[in-house]
């Protein structure tokens, strides 16, 4: 049988140093941002999604649902709260979709966080 050679996962990553963000961290548009990222972290397995794309260099295809203990759909599912909220940028790569961090929002939430 004929095996297609697998593709290396195309870097949707964008780059650490973009600039910085200078929204206020306090005030009600402020809450409101901070309750949202919030959510969106606020469950273990959105938490281990992060943590494996953040060990990456990459994107990563399959291999979330290799490395959870999780149906696909449920991965999916967490993947696409993690989207919505910003903290993740998918990319199509062929049939798949491809995940990886975005540190800009990774970052506002860390500012959002400190300011408390």
């Amino acid at each position: 049988m004929n095996e297609r050679p697998r593709r290396a996962p195309r870097s949707c990553c964008p780059s650490a140093a973009e600039g910085d963000d200078l929204r206020p961290v306090e005030g009600p548009l402020a809450d409101e941002e901070l309750a949202a990222l919030a959510k969106a972290v606020a469950h273990p397995a959105r938490l281990r999604i992060l943590r494996l794309l953040a060990r990456r260099d990459t994107c990563v295809c399959g291999e979330i649902v290799a490395d959870l203990p999780l149906a696909q759909s449920t991965v999916s599912q967490h993947l696409k709260v993690l989207k919505e909220a910003g903290l993740v940028r998918g990319t199509i790569d062929g049939p798949r979709v491809c995940y990886c961090l975005e540190p800009k929002a990774l970052r506002r939430l860390k500012s959002l966080v400190a300011a408390l």
